[in-house]
């Protein structure tokens, strides 16, 4: 514990001012970040929550139904992921043009932004096309294959209002007006339940087409968000005066080029980490049906988890990326304390609840009365013990990627994340499954070692930025 201790002392040594920062006392960054961080936490639980939903809902049908839908959730999301890249590049770029008043950098920020999500859906959608012979290659059951792809084939179309959708945010929240991206989730949370309600289950006196339905729910929820974020960036006054759709289809190249090699590292990075656990998906696969239906309830814990911290490294890219604008070192520091804080008391609260509660908590995301539940709840409740242990971890790491972001800081933490991910985690989540013969349980030990690698070398660099002076260029 002492070389941990010392290194925990190093790097609060650097990160912790010893005067009061202008203008900005402890309480106030406090108080502000969460008032931007509570905000954003809702809208990215709303957003996982439309795919909890599915899953719930999917869950009542049959085992097969729910194998299906975790594997066509993940495969989705592993490549919406690698596209938000590109709209999670806006976020500081907007924050930092913002910070330093410059209203036609933000303007060229969004835009180009856009252009490069549409761009990117585009050459996207011949992977949701041709999804059934991919999960066949990847060693996937043949029926689950199947019902899979007649998700992906609709759901790929939905990527375009996603990823929109994600790019308007990074305005709105810039701005100060978070609270209206946590509103317009919520509301497309209830219209993507209703309507999957309605096509998968025949609820309302809709026709009942099972897992089609749910893509198809999941289409008009996300087409919604971009919409309601559209109409409401042009009624309000300070915003509609970005005018960010008055000739839109005009290129910026340089915008372009910014977002591109800004977002480029920030999409591998996190599709560095999320395809770990699509690739652990198709190890449970290869296990069989019901540790995949397993895995699949407890990653979805895991993942609801995750959005507390991942709605907080939001905020820290915003507030670091103003005081780093502004030029601002001091305020820089205490954001990023304060932020690092948050994560962790959050990340020991839903630690504890997951190793107290796991039956419950699994219950949640199936019908018990099913005929295969009392199998997939025997394989959740250890992997449920796994998925506690590594909430400090996993929350470290996205939030260290945030605060990173803030700065600009992006190809360096790309080459870490891969190492951390598919040169430790991947590595040792097989050996740990198939040689050694732990299966699933060893496929979450082996993530949660490359979690744990990425969150100690991402906060070393962190460290050495602030050292070197980087937070104020």
């Amino acid at each position: 514990m002492a070389p941990a201790r010392q290194l925990l002392v190093n790097f609060m040594s650097v990160t912790m001012p010893t005067a009061q920062a202008a203008g900005h006392s402890w309480f106030s960054h406090l108080k502000e970040t969460l008032t931007l961080g509570i905000p954003l936490i809702g809208a990215q639980l709303a957003q996982q929550g439309i795919n909890a939903t599915d899953i719930f809902i999917l869950g009542q049908l049959s085992a097969l139904d729910l194998a299906a839908a975790v594997l066509a959730t993940q495969y989705y999301f592993t490549i919406f992921i690698f596209g938000m890249g590109l709209a999670i590049a806006v976020m500081p770029m907007v924050a930092q043009a913002y910070g330093r008043g410059d209203e036609v950098a933000v303007r060229r920020s969004m835009r180009m932004g856009m252009w490069a999500s549409i761009i990117y859906g585009a050459l996207a959608l011949p992977l949701f096309f041709w999804s059934e012979p991919i999960l066949l290659a990847l060693g996937q059951e043949p029926d689950v294959a199947a019902k899979a792809a007649q998700y992906l084939h609709i759901v790929g179309i939905a990527l375009f209002p996603a990823l929109l959708f994600q790019v308007l945010r990074s305005l709105v929240s810039a701005t100060g007006r978070a609270r209206v991206v946590l509103w317009v989730s919520l509301l497309t949370l209830v219209v993507n339940a209703v309507v999957a309600y309605g096509l998968v289950l025949g609820g309302f006196g809709m026709p009942q087409i099972g897992i089609r339905g749910a893509a198809i729910a999941t289409f008009v929820g996300q087409a919604f968000g971009f919409l309601y974020l559209v109409a409401y960036i042009g009624r309000d006054a300070m915003l509609a005066r970005y005018e960010l759709f008055v000739r839109f289809w005009k290129p910026d190249w340089q915008a372009l080029r910014e977002v591109v090699l800004l977002g480029l590292p920030i999409g591998i990075s996190v599709l560095a980490e999320v395809s770990m656990f699509t690739v652990s998906s198709v190890l449970m696969g290869q296990i069989g049906a019901i540790p995949l239906a397993a895995h699949g309830i407890v990653l979805q814990l895991a993942s609801i988890a995750f959005m507390v911290p991942l709605g907080l490294s939001q905020a820290g890219t915003v507030r670091v990326g103003m005081f780093h604008g502004a030029g601002d070192r001091e305020n820089v520091i205490r954001a990023s304390v304060t932020v690092m804080a948050i994560a962790i008391c959050f990340a020991v609260a839903s630690g504890l609840t997951f190793a107290f509660a796991p039956v419950p908590l699994v219950s949640l995301f199936m019908d018990t009365g099913l005929p295969n539940a009392p199998e997939v709840l025997a394989y959740a409740v250890p992997l449920v013990f796994v998925a506690a242990l590594f909430q400090l971890l996993d929350g470290g790491q996205a939030t260290m990627n945030g605060l990173l972001r803030g700065l600009k800081d992006t190809r360096v933490p790309m080459f870490l994340v891969l190492i951390a991910y598919w040169v430790v985690g991947l590595p040792l989540a097989w050996l740990l499954a198939f040689p050694f013969g732990l299966e699933g349980v060893g496929i979450w030990v082996g993530f949660m070692l490359g979690l744990g690698t990425a969150a100690v070398m991402l906060a070393l660099r962190f460290r050495h930025l602030l050292r070197a002076g980087a937070a104020t260029t």
